[in-house]
């Protein structure tokens, strides 16, 4: 794939078109030999912008380069969930994927809890990729890609980030680093609450109301990040109306990037951005204006579950 395919394809996605479903197939088959030279735990170095869920809300996407700057000037991370749930999460996948394989160095993603081939067959995305595409295709290749996603990140070996949160079967950075990430999330054990886990005010480890992963409190945090020489969990995964909230102290701060999230939740949207000496700067953003969108008539709104 040249560098001149490449950058017309995000060209057009950017304009929220589709690329034909050969161009998927190769877009994804040079992904995933990107990603499979990632580690488990993907260090970056500051300065960087981290971003949290997105959930095909493509049109808010472009807002948030807007106010985050373009690639490759701003060096980008985003935690997760990148479909489900939005209108237009094929696009959103792809340009995130597209730069990603022409700035392999200045975009990092990783996984979340919907980067799973049974989330995205009830929220949403599987149904996306059939209606536009005409068949299941498109929807193998970006799923066979999510397997090869890191897990987390390590900024400058003091900021880690997650999707979800901490699990109770792992002390450290290093026994994440020793999973074998390429299948699909499982149900329980240490890849799935990395994924599915939340923060709570409270200590010790609580069953979660989602059925998967565990509430985590104050003392976890603490000795996770002791343990591991980390100042900063940084993670998405939970809507956050004001866009983003700190906790603990801040030793751990929840980053939500999806403004007006399924189109009604009235949520403004945040990114954090890093400076080279770990300087934090929250920057909120809402959901870009109605003329920016789509016609209503052409996708009708799926009322997925909050």
């Amino acid at each position: 794939m040249s560098t001149a395919d490449l950058d017309h394809q995000i060209e057009q996605l950017r304009r929220c078109e589709y690329i034909k479903e050969s161009e998927v197939k190769q877009l994804c088959l040079r992904a995933r030999e990107i990603l499979a030279e990632e580690s488990n735990v993907q260090p970056i170095n500051a300065p960087v912008t981290i971003c949290g869920d997105i959930h095909g809300q493509f049109h808010d996407l472009c807002e948030l380069f807007l106010v985050g700057g373009e690639l490759p000037i701003t060096n980008y991370l985003f935690m997760g969930d990148f479909v489900d749930r939005g209108l237009n999460s094929i696009e959103t996948f792809l340009l995130l994927l597209a730069l990603k394989v022409r700035y392999p160095d200045r975009i990092t993603l990783i996984r979340g809890n919907h980067e799973s081939r049974q989330i995205t067959q009830v929220y949403g995305f599987y149904d996306e990729c059939l209606r536009k595409y005409g068949s299941v295709n498109v929807w193998r290749y970006c799923t066979e890609v999510f397997d090869y996603l890191a897990l987390a990140a390590l900024i400058d070996d003091r900021i880690f980030c997650v999707h979800g949160g901490l699990s109770p079967t792992i002390q450290s950075i290093d026994e994440i680093r020793a999973i074998d990430r390429k299948q699909e999330v499982p149900h329980e054990g240490t890849m799935c609450d990395l994924m599915w886990s939340d923060p709570e005010e409270t200590n010790g480890w609580s069953i979660s109301p989602r059925g998967a992963g565990w509430l985590f409190g104050r003392d976890i945090v603490s000795k996770w990040n002791n343990e591991n020489n980390i100042e900063l969990i940084c993670r998405a995964h939970q809507l956050v109306m004001e866009g983003y909230k700190i906790m603990f102290n801040d030793t751990l701060v929840t980053v939500w990037s999806a403004p007006n999230y399924c189109y009604r939740c009235g949520n403004v949207a945040a990114i954090l951005e890093l400076d080279e000496h770990l300087n934090r700067s929250y920057k909120t953003f809402e959901a870009a204006p109605a003329d920016a969108r789509d016609p209503p008539n052409k996708n009708p709104v799926m009322d997925y579950f909050l």
